[in-house]
């Protein structure tokens, strides 16, 4: 049979919309079910370390929590365009 005669399974609307909020709600957790583990550890790394643990410095506080942030809303959309690449594949 023909490749292009083919139906391909229509992929859902929602299927990167798990990893994404898994990852606004820890941040790397899409990453790592996407089965990313190295970029979840950096997502994780950089946003925890951050928001969390360098925003309490009085001279660079603010620039941590400004990459902190940063990294954590890349790891939600990085978790919602992978689950999606994936779920197309």
């Amino acid at each position: 049979m023909s490749k292009a005669l083919a139906k391909r399974p229509e992929s859902s609307a929602a299927a990167g919309v798990v990893p994404a909020v898994a990852s606004g709600i820890i941040p790397g957790l899409g990453q790592l079910m996407n089965r990313d583990s190295n970029k979840a550890l950096g997502v994780f790394a950089v946003a925890a370390g951050g928001v969390f643990f360098l925003s309490n410095l009085p001279l660079v506080g603010g620039l941590a929590w400004l990459a902190g942030a940063g990294a954590w809303v890349y790891g939600i959309a990085d978790g919602y365009y992978h689950g999606r690449k994936k779920s197309r594949s």
